[in-house]
This record gives structure tokens, C-alpha cells and sequence, in this order.
């Protein structure tokens, strides 16, 4: 028997590469002639650097940057030199997670680190930069990254403004005089698996300004920014970004990386997917087994374990989904693809107990699991 094993990671509780191990260890006190493979798997967002650096053993790279509020932090990204590929996150330059909570404000904040990262992979010979850009502190369109790499952001009196949300609707003119010559000769590859557009009610700064710390008047100002914005790229770069699917992702840095780096869009677990060679990989498995944290309607619309159920279902592959908790019926889960599941939550005595002791529930929810394939 032939098992494969794609989960997410447990976000606080298990790695996807410690949830392969217990799985394994699991399967292996029934089954242990089972060939197992293990290919933990991230959707674009934190954390798929380390899934990356895993399966494809590059080298990682510390580069000194600027923070969400222009102050020095040291980020690092994955580089192979075979294949001259960066593998850049934007939540380790402009994330939210390196702000205290009273700091965090998108009105004030800029994705410049995230263009210190590029700008520094492009020196060090990157011919195509992945990119992905969960977990943003940003609502600056990408004006910061794209300081970064040369352009200036002018008011109306042709000064350079400071590439923060506040100032989208200052802009007066794009200045791409000294936009580093190389750019152009760059590939980017974006992972981008929200859909949301760049300005409106469904918006970047409406739907995801008051979890940044904008307040009510902050975010509409920011809205029109963003509007704004759109208008001078049009003026600039032909290009209609409100209606790119994605626009608004990470603050309108879909938008931005689409405007000031021609990059592609793509769903953030098919890009990873398609890095490591997934679909090849699972043929010829009996069982793909995946899991995250959560189990629940937003799962099946993008996320991870959607992807495998997609690539799962061209091979005509059970799936099985051992999670923290799962909040679908088995009716649901089972319309989507999912054969089997369990979860964490199931045996433990509490939340906090879920948390701490999830390698062993997860090994003994394995067990059992190959109990009923004997």
C-alpha cells in the first residue's frame, strides 16, 4: 500500500512536517510494509518558505530590510542557485506578526522590506521570484515595494512621498526614470489566493483595513487612495487593475506586483504544488491523507487541502483529512471529495490539551485509521 501524506500545518501546534511524522509513526505500528510518503504542503502564506526550503533544499539567505514602520529587521528568503529562483515572503519584511498590537496601523505602514528582499535576490542573480504574500501589516498598494526597485511615488509639487496608505491619494505622478534596469528581465510568480478587488465594500481596505488597525475614517480615506492609485496605473500602465481577480490581496499588493512587476497571480497551493512536482508524485497512491488546523467551508476555497482533493480526484485517489477540529458534516465533506477524516479535538479533554498533546492524538487517530484498512 501506497499512502501519501499532504497536510498544512497545525498553525501553533504542529508543523506539516511533525504531522508527517506522526502519521507515519501511526501507520507504521499496523502497517509497517506501507510505503509512505511524505509531502507536507503550505498555500502561499507563512510558512511555505520552510516547505519549500524542505522539498526543494535551497539555501537560505539573511538579508537586513525595513519593517512595516521603516525600521531594520532581519528577514531571510530561500534561494537556488541551479535554478536562479527566489522564494520571497512578504510577511517576513512587512508582516503583521512583526508588529506589537498598538503599533499595527495600515495608514502608516509600507511594504519597502518587501522590496528590499527582491531587490537583493535580483543582485544575487534571481531570474524568477515566487512571491508570497499572506500575512501583510499593509495597505499601501505596493508603493513601498516598489521604491524599493526605483520607482517614486511624486505629489503635485514633484516630491518624493513616503510609500505608506496615507499618501496613495497624494500621488500625483509614477516616476519610473530610475527603475532598475534589470527588472524587467525578472520573472514573478505571485501567490495570491484571495479574490477580493482592489478598492469598494469588498475592497483591501474595507475588508481587511480594521484587522490592520485602521479605524473607520482611516479606512475610507484609504479607500479612495486605493482608488486613486488605480487611476494613475491605468494613466501609466494601461492597466485596469480593479478588475484583476486578487487586486486587493495583502493591502492592493496583488494589484501592486501586477502594476510595478508584471508578475502572474496564481492560487498560492497550486504554484506551491506545481514547485515540488506534486501531481506526478501521488500516482499510483492508494490513499492521500491531508489536514490543518480547521476543517471548514473556507478549506474547500482554496486552501490546501482543496488542492489535493483537486489533484486526489485526477488520479481517482481517496482522500483522508485528519484535522484540529472540523466544522463540515460528513454529507459535505464527502460532496467534496473527502473519504475519511477525524480530529484532534475529538480526544482530547480541551482546547489546550488539543493544542499541547496533538503529535499523540494524531498518531493514535492514524492507528486506527490503519486498523480499518487491514
Amino acid at each position: 500500500m501506497k499512502i501519501v501524506l499532504a497536510p498544512d500545518k497545525f498553525k501553533g501546534s504542529l508543523t506539516g512536517t511533525q504531522f508527517c511524522n506522526a502519521v507515519e509513526e501511526g501507520i507504521k505500528q499496523v502497517l509497517p510494509d506501507t510505503e509512505i510518503v511524505k509531502l507536507p504542503l503550505a498555500d502561499g502564506g507563512d510558512g511555505t518558505i520552510e516547505i519549500l526550503e524542505y522539498h526543494l533544499q535551497g539555501k537560505r539567505v539573511k538579508v537586513t530590510v525595513n519593517d512595516p514602520l521603516f525600521r531594520p529587521v532581519e528577514a531571510s528568503y530561500l534561494y537556488m542557485d541551479a535554478i536562479e529562483t527566489a522564494f520571497i515572503e512578504m510577511a517576513e519584511a512587512s508582516g503583521v506578526a512583526l508588529l506589537k498590537p498598538e503599533d499595527r496601523n495600515c495608514f502608516y505602514t509600507t511594504s519597502l522590506g518587501t522590496g528590499d528582499i527582491i531587490l537583493d535576490a535580483i543582485n544575487k542573480g534571481a531570474k524568477t521570484i515566487v512571491l508570497g504574500i499572506g500575512g501583510s501589516a499593509t495597505n499601501d498598494c505596493g508603493i513601498g515595494m516598489a521604491t524599493a526597485l526605483g520607482y517614486k511615488f511624486e505629489d503635485e509639487n514633484g516630491i518624493e512621498l513616503s510609500p505608506i496608505g496615507k499618501n496613495l491619494s497624494q500621488i500625483k505622478s509614477i516616476n519610473t526614470t530610475r527603475v532598475i534596469s534589470n527588472l524587467k528581465s525578472v520573472t514573478f510568480k505571485v501567490a495570491c489566493d484571495v479574490t477580493n478587488p482592489l478598492f469598494g465594500e469588498n475592497g483591501a481596505a474595507y475588508i481587511y483595513g480594521p484587522q490592520k488597525g485602521a479605524s473607520k475614517k482611516e479606512i475610507a480615506f484609504l479607500d479612495k487612495g486605493l482608488q486613486h492609485i488605480s487611476r494613475l496605473i491605468l494613466e501609466v500602465f494601461s492597466l485596469d487593475v480593479q478588475n484583476i481577480k486578487g487586486a486587493g490581496a495583502a493591502g492592493g499588493m496583488g494589484a501592486g506586483t501586477k502594476a510595478f512587476l508584471n508578475a502572474e497571480l496564481q492560487s498560492g497551493i497550486d504554484l506551491v504544488k506545481d514547485l515540488i512536482g506534486f501531481d506526478e508524485k501521488i500516482k499510483d497512491a492508494d490513499w492521500i491523507i491531508t489536514g490543518e488546523g480547521k476543517l471548514d467551508a473556507q478549506t474547500l476555497s482554496g486552501k490546501t487541502i482543496q488542492g489535493v482533493i483537486a489533484s486526489a480526484k485526477k488520479e481517482d485517489t481517496h482522500v483522508a483529512a485528519f484535522c484540529g477540529s472540523i466544522a463540515l458534516s460528513k454529507e459535505t465533506a464527502e460532496k467534496f471529495g473527502i473519504s475519511y477524516m477525524d480530529a484532534v479535538i475529538n480526544r482530547s479533554k480541551n482546547l489546550q490539551d488539543a493544542m499541547q498533546n496533538s503529535y499523540k492524538y494524531l498518531t493514535d487517530i492514524s492507528t486506527i485509521f490503519a486498523k480499518k484498512r487491514t
